[in-house]
């Protein structure tokens, strides 16, 4: 469903006509990812209160400013950064550059030395690092194409994501990750309503499809996603589930190829399965080591 919420988040960027032949104006990322968090939000507290109760959801003081940071510097910042490259460029240099994030989470342990540089991990440093200059189309047919801004953007979802998981390591240790995600989802809304409030929102004059798609587009690819893949976890050893999250770029893309149009060269195919070896193995356990720590995903 993480697949499908970033063509959803493209056809919305770019005006293309949606499902039933009718049109839908353009809204901007930063809508995007405010109205996705912040109704996303406002669903599942109530649904945790009924089945958790108060009581159950209160975090520590220390903890509350430990999820306002992951909020806001992770996931709202690489919310907005995600999308905002999407519509800069298309969503498979988008997600093929965000997916890089194991990697600078790598080179983060290794220079905190908590990991050791072995073969495997340098291997995959360097297979995605060959693998993003091929994907971005610096050698694709008639030059580089990519916007620059685009570009950034899609970088710094990146590292957004890879804080993210940095950050949130220590805390899904000691909490439930629902509880996690709601604080995390409650420290985004804030941060976006001090950033844009509720009457610039009402400003852009929204029509009622447009907010009818938000309500759906939050639900499909923040609540149902996580779902399924808490579900999953359940069931798969963690090299598994590795595996099975790599999927979702494959499917991202081939899903905006078929729907939007967004073909790709040879080169750029092959950059992006190079990036996607690299994310396997930069998360495949050693012989050893401890198992992989899952990357869980927050587009």
């Amino acid at each position: 469903m993480w697949g499908v919420s970033a063509s959803m988040g493209r056809a919305v960027f770019t005006g293309r006509l949606m499902p039933g032949g009718k049109g839908l104006r353009a809204i901007d990322p930063l809508i995007l990812a405010q109205s996705r968090t912040t109704i996303s939000f406002l669903v599942l507290l109530p649904i945790l209160l009924i089945r958790r109760g108060t009581r159950e959801l209160v975090l520590p003081r220390r903890d509350l400013l430990y999820t306002f940071v992951l909020g806001t510097l992770g996931v709202a910042a690489s919310n907005y950064f995600y999308y905002l490259a999407i519509q800069k460029t298309n969503v498979a240099t988008a997600i093929i550059l965000q997916y890089t994030a194991p990697v600078w989470v790598l080179l983060y342990m290794v220079a905190r030395g908590r990991q050791k540089p072995s073969l495997q991990r340098v291997s995959a440093v360097g297979l995605a690092l060959v693998g993003i200059v091929l994907a971005v189309g610096i050698f694709a047919a008639g030059g580089w194409r990519i916007d620059p801004l685009g570009l950034v953007a899609a970088m710094l979802a990146s590292f957004s994501f890879a804080f993210y998981n940095i950050g949130g390591h220590s805390i899904l240790a000691r909490y439930d990750r629902w509880k996690v995600l709601l604080y995390t989802l409650a420290s985004a809304v804030a941060f976006w309503i001090l950033l844009n409030p509720p009457w610039k929102i009402a400003a852009v004059h929204y029509n009622s499809a447009q907010w009818l798609f938000l309500l759906v587009f939050a639900i499909t690819s923040v609540l149902l996603p996580f779902a399924f893949y808490f579900s999953g976890l359940q069931h798969l050893d963690a090299t598994r589930a590795i595996v099975a999250s790599c999927l979702e770029p494959v499917f991202s893309i081939v899903i905006a190829a078929v729907f939007l149009g967004e073909l790709m060269g040879p080169l750029q195919a092959l950059g992006i399965v190079l990036v996607l070896a690299a994310i396997v193995l930069v998360q495949m356990p050693e012989k050893g080591a401890s198992e992989a720590a899952l990357v869980e995903p927050m587009e």
